[in-house]
């Protein structure tokens, strides 16, 4: 059984462990608190052993704490960083490099210039195969990964019969849960947005790939408009609708009439933090028009890369094959279920 020490205990850490603990292939060690707040108890109650900074453990004081990050980390075969944006490149050099301990790095590192956690950026749907025995990944932030869940499906199918890509981003402002921090009521424009340079980490530097983002006042999900074009006349929406049928982690919803419809069942259901860890295609605003199709799917932003790092984690540690490792993440993740209950819930009316 191979143990592992998730650092940072937000929106990331939290969700990971909570799945991490079903896996009978794997020990949590514990969480990394860098604050003194309640968080700490709520990760207790939650069974998970808090660790703290060596230098901040007096800070801790009125806290059940089980001892140091440094000593946990000397326990660990891998750290799921999951600090704030930044620092994940600051632990990799005083922390993980220092022990010889592989780790997984999220959105908010990069993988370019002199701050690059890795020099690779992982997509499960793209390229699984190159992270296999990895000591350092950055995991791709869930933009990303929801791009390279939609675009890797539609290339295998139509391969060069498709001229280009264009997709606008509609960002969520903040996660459900920073209700700290405020929703600022106007649309914020992304300049020179970094999503795009990133799918092409993976998809290709040349890829036909042209990326817009914009800030929505919104907590419930992100939205994707995508226009593909192709060399000829598009394909009807019934055709790009067959290619995600039997896809992992992509769900085809005919009824929802916003993100936060999809958010409300997942509440309702039961699911885990109320995230159901993939892609909605919007099926009843998939239009083809000329050359063009015109496709909208929302992404779960706050659970779309948990069964990523899952995979990843298999890749590293285990190398596992693509086929075993995706059907041991979706027996941790009930996927396939969840599109179920997700397609016959929001299914097409006649």
């Amino acid at each position: 059984m191979k143990k592992i020490f998730v650092n940072g205990y937000g929106s990331i850490g939290s969700r990971i462990t909570s799945f991490l603990k079903d896996d009978p292939e794997l020990s949590v060690i514990g969480i990394g608190k860098y604050s003194p707040d309640d968080d700490v108890n709520v990760a207790i109650s939650r069974g998970l052993n808090v660790y703290v900074p060596e230098n901040k453990i007096d800070s801790f004081s009125d806290y059940k704490i089980s001892g140091t990050i440094e000593s946990a980390l000397d326990q660990s075969d891998l750290v799921v960083d999951a600090a704030p944006g930044g620092h994940g490149f600051k632990n990799k050099k005083n922390l993980y490099e220092p022990r010889n301990l592989p780790a997984i790095y999220q959105g908010g590192e990069t993988t370019l210039g002199e701050e690059a956690v890795s020099d690779l950026l992982f997509n499960s749907r793209a390229n699984y195969s190159d992270a296999l025995g990895k000591k350092h990944v950055m995991q791709g932030s869930c933009n990303v990964t929801g791009m390279g869940r939609i675009l890797s499906p539609l290339r295998e199918k139509f391969g060069n019969n498709i001229l280009r890509f264009d997709v606008t981003l509609i960002r969520r402002w903040a996660d459900i849960e920073q209700t700290d921090k405020k929703v600022t009521d106007t649309i914020e424009m992304t300049q020179k947005p970094h999503h795009g340079d990133d799918v092409k980490l993976y998809f290709g530097k040349d890829a036909p790939l042209y990326v817009r983002a914009i800030k929505v006042p919104t907590r419930q999900m992100h939205l994707h408009i995508m226009d593909i074009r192709f060399n000829q006349t598009a394909p009807k929406p019934s055709e790009i609708h067959d290619i995600f049928r039997n896809e992992f982690g992509i769900a085809t919803l005919w009824t929802a009439k916003g993100t936060k419809d999809i958010r409300d069942y997942a509440q309702n259901m039961g699911f885990n933090f109320t995230d159901t860890n993939m892609i909605h295609i919007h099926a009843n605003m998939t239009t083809s028009i000329g050359d063009t199709v015109q496709m909208m799917y929302s992404d779960d932003q706050t659970g779309i890369v948990i069964p990523e790092n899952h995979m990843l984690i298999q890749a590293m540690l285990f190398e596992k094959s693509y086929a075993d490792a995706f059907s041991h993440t979706e027996s941790i993740f009930n996927m396939a279920e969840k599109k179920q209950k997700l397609e016959e819930f929001f299914s097409k009316k006649d």
